[in-house]
């Protein structure tokens, strides 16, 4: 594990810790960010703390062609009034995602200066949003990173309405071009959806 400075670089992954922590400190700059996706590093700390930056081992992910829906959740998507939209929001989901409260957790990892530098990259184009309406108002999304290539880096979702992020999910997953979704770590919330583990040696193979 290394700690870095002011010079925007990486150790190489294979020497993460056992937990999957690469390296500490540094800063959330658009060309800090962009290096540590295209290495298959991410970001994860609370706030006030050191910036932390992880490629766990194994790696969560979704194949599009293994996405479960359940039939209760196609019944919802018939029937409910959402509206998925993408990229028209991109600061509210960010935002909604850092206050949503969350099982097990007592704060946010989105702090202030992460939810800047998202931001900054949704402008450069990297970073997507995608967006589920109901009666006009905003109740659900995620959003994440899209480095140009096969893989989607997902960050972090939110639900004000029962289903809405799961159907943001399903829709934007349905849509897409991508070889794999990159999930991070495992959730329950994800394996039920069709996520699963794999190697980071396979993961590093898709960037």
């Amino acid at each position: 594990m290394k700690f870095l400075n002011s010079k925007i670089e990486f150790p190489d992954v294979k020497y993460a810790t056992r937990e999957g922590i690469v390296a500490v400190g540094g800063d959330l700059s658009p060309e800090r960010l962009l290096l540590a996706y295209k290495r298959g590093i991410f970001p994860w700390f609370e706030d006030d703390n050191a910036i932390l930056w992880w490629c766990p081992d194994p790696r969560f992910v979704l194949f599009p062609e293994e996405l479960k829906i359940s039939k209760s959740m196609k019944q919802v998507l018939r029937n409910c009034n959402f509206t998925v939209t993408i990229n028209q929001a991109f600061p509210e989901v960010i935002e909604a995602c850092a206050q949503i409260k969350r099982n097990g957790q007592t704060g946010t990892w989105i702090t202030k200066n992460m939810t800047e530098a998202y931001i900054e990259l949704h402008h450069m184009g990297f970073a997507k949003s995608i967006e589920v309406w109901e009666n006009e108002e905003l109740v659900g999304g995620f959003y994440g990173l899209d480095l140009g290539n096969d893989v989607f880096c997902g960050e972090s979702m939110f639900s004000k309405v029962s289903n809405a992020s799961k159907a943001a999910f399903i829709t934007f997953v349905q849509n897409t071009n991508y070889k794999i979704i990159d999930c991070q770590i495992h959730t329950h919330h994800l394996e039920s959806l069709g996520g699963c583990s794999i190697s980071r040696e396979a993961y590093l193979k898709y960037l």
